[in-house]
């Protein structure tokens, strides 16, 4: 006789028991599921820290004082993606343009491609360099450390002179004072190194991975805000743009703003707002005070609603809050010292709400940053560039 039963009518025992069966083996299904979720994330999460680390390592190993930025601009070129690479434009001043999507409003983001250091002024009777500083920083950090003088055939090696040990007076950066030795005895031998007034003297640098994520480096501003806005271009496609948007890198910031200024005269008052992507200066060391520009370093970007070149307004502030929020984006509000590019565009009645991510011992040759927060905020520009 056919013992076989329809499902239906399946012994009480074993359909229970197939569906316990059925319930474990969805479990475990679920389970490893769940498991995997967070491996993958965890990896995508350090593919972005790594991308990001080995681009801004390239901006950093591309020297650029203040006047002198076109290897940092090659850099930029070189990791545009294709789209962008193809309407890329080098105007006059030397600032670098690219224009994505049509119609209104114009937002425009802007980072600089400079960095601070020195310029020969002149070479004296003993063969040593008469130097002045490009930006704003401290010029004991230099003190008694390594220089590169960069030539047109390549970079000389020497050394910024420390003042005698008994001198008591400033350190000054003119004749008689700050000076470079590259090892020259007469003015004559300097010369026949290929070094000239008005070429630029930096320390060497290099990127080095700190703990975890941090990392320690000289010039992280701006190349910090420049690769957040290369990140952003890499991740978006060209259709993905409701409204026109323009990307600028722009030159000879640390001297005054010089670059935005002629890019602010060129686009007028067209643009509703402008985002200047740049260092927000932290109070985050170890012994720094706590009561004036705390944001700290890993907290993610920060917008910096208040230095001493401008004020977003506080709606504004709001929408931006809100954006990040929505799109998960850990963004950090706070004041700081400093000015930005986006000032140079408040004449021409642009709105200017300047992002940026926060940086230890600003202008000095051990800025600190967390990769982190140059993920964040290049997904931040990526955001406000499609959704706002």
């Amino acid at each position: 006789m056919d013992r076989g039963w329809p499902v239906s009518k399946a012994p009480v025992g074993l359909t229970r028991a197939r569906r316990r069966t059925g319930r474990v083996v969805w479990a475990a299904v679920v389970g490893a599921l769940v498991a995997a979720a967070p491996s993958v994330a965890a990896q995508q999460r350090s593919s972005a820290l790594d991308r990001a680390g080995r681009l801004l390592g390239e901006l950093v190993a591309s020297y650029g004082v203040s006047g002198d930025e076109g290897a940092v601009r090659e850099t930029v070129l070189r990791h545009l993606p294709a789209w962008a690479r193809a309407r890329a434009v080098v105007d006059t001043a030397g600032n670098l343009w690219v224009r994505a999507g049509q119609g209104d409003p114009l937002v425009v983001f802007v980072a600089h491609l400079d960095e601070t250091g020195f310029q020969v002024t002149g070479i004296r009777d003993d063969g040593t360099l008469v130097i002045r500083s490009r930006g704003g920083f401290l010029p004991w950090l230099w003190e008694a450390t390594p220089a590169l003088v960069h030539t047109a055939d390549g970079p000389v090696p020497g050394v910024f002179t420390p003042r005698d040990s008994v001198e008591r007076r400033p350190l000054r950066q003119s004749a008689g004072g700050f000076r470079v030795d590259v090892g020259a005895r007469s003015r004559r031998e300097a010369e026949a190194m290929g070094i000239r007034a008005g070429i630029t003297v930096t320390n060497p640098k290099q990127v080095v991975r700190l703990a975890g994520t941090r990392i320690t480096a000289r010039s992280f501003d701006d190349r910090v805000g420049s690769a957040a806005q290369v990140l952003a271009l890499q991740a978006l496609d060209p259709r993905a743009f409701r409204h026109e948007v323009v990307f600028l890198w722009v030159v000879r910031e640390e001297i005054g703003l010089e670059g935005a200024h002629v890019a602010a005269r060129e686009l007028g008052v067209r643009p509703v707002r402008v985002h200047a992507v740049d260092t927000f200066v932290s109070a985050d060391g170890p012994h720094d005070l706590r009561n004036f520009a705390a944001q700290p370093i890993g907290a993610g970007p920060v917008a910096r609603v208040v230095d001493n070149s401008s004020v977003t307004p506080p709606p504004v502030v709001d929408t931006l809050r809100r954006l990040a929020a929505r799109r998960r984006i850990p963004l950090q509000v706070g004041t700081t010292n400093g000015g930005n590019d986006g000032s140079a565009f408040t004449a021409w009645g642009v709105v200017d709400v300047p992002i940026g991510w926060p940086l230890r011992y600003s202008h000095s040759p051990v800025e600190v940053i967390d990769l982190n927060d140059l993920v964040e905020l290049a997904r931040l520009v990526q955001v406000i560039a499609t959704e706002w």
